[in-house]
């Protein structure tokens, strides 16, 4: 078993997603795992139990807030970052009532993520 933090990606937009990939496995000691889609995501937690989750809201099939819903009723100590493209105030307050702790937009600030996952992942 890895000592690293492993955190889990999910994003349908592949491109997206290896880079942030790439950009914390270069600014990090982290194990990254990543999923396409909600369903993909919900399996991964059950196998895997990643210890922070950073999930995409707008994706085909199950969208990123019924995924919130469903790993906060599987693990509700597990923090998950709702990523978006499109800031929109209404959905960021259904993403942290139903868990979320952080919504970031999309392009990721870097600086503010490493800082977000250090306080996440190292408290």
């Amino acid at each position: 078993m890895s000592e690293q933090p492993v955190i889990l990606i999910v994003d349908d937009e592949a491109h997206f997603a290896k880079l942030l990939k790439l950009n914390l496995e270069n600014n990090g000691n982290y194990e990254i795992l990543t999923a396409s889609s909600g369903e993909a995501a919900i399996e991964m937690v059950k196998q895997h139990k990643p210890d922070l989750v950073l999930l995409d809201i707008m994706m085909p099939g199950m969208g990123g807030l019924q995924c919130l819903k469903q790993i906060k009723a599987m693990a509700p100590e597990l923090p998950v970052t709702m990523v978006t493209a499109v800031w929109d105030e209404e959905t960021g307050k259904k993403a942290l009532q139903a868990g979320a702790y952080d919504y970031i937009t999309k392009p990721v600030d870097q600086q503010y993520l490493k800082r977000a996952l250090l306080v996440k992942l190292f408290r």
